[in-house]
């Protein structure tokens, strides 16, 4: 299994309402110094491939859609399924999957 297959496995596990890092994702693929890859394997990501890419957020609990053609598009999906926001623009860490 490639390590894009593995990271979209990990990310598939993420439960609505929930998010996790970068990072966090990396380490659960089995390579926690490949945080940068895992935005790369979900940039590369297909609507068919069925990952809910937008439960992956940096460390510090921020969306990172830089790129999407829609503004705002992953915090909208976040907030549809729950995940709070503070006043910063931040993920609420009780909505992280592991502290």
């Amino acid at each position: 299994m490639t390590f894009f297959q593995k990271v979209y496995q990990v990310v598939r596990s993420i439960p609505p309402g929930k998010v996790m890092s970068y990072g966090q994702v990396a380490a659960m693929a089995g390579n926690p110094r490949m945080a940068r890859q895992v935005g790369w394997a979900l940039h590369a990501c297909q609507p068919a491939d069925q990952v809910p890419w937008q439960r992956v957020v940096t460390k510090e609990g921020r969306v990172a859609s830089y790129d999407s053609p829609v503004p705002d598009l992953q915090r909208r999906l976040l907030e549809g399924e729950g995940v709070r926001f503070d006043r910063e623009g931040r993920v609420c860490r009780e909505d992280f999957l592991f502290p």
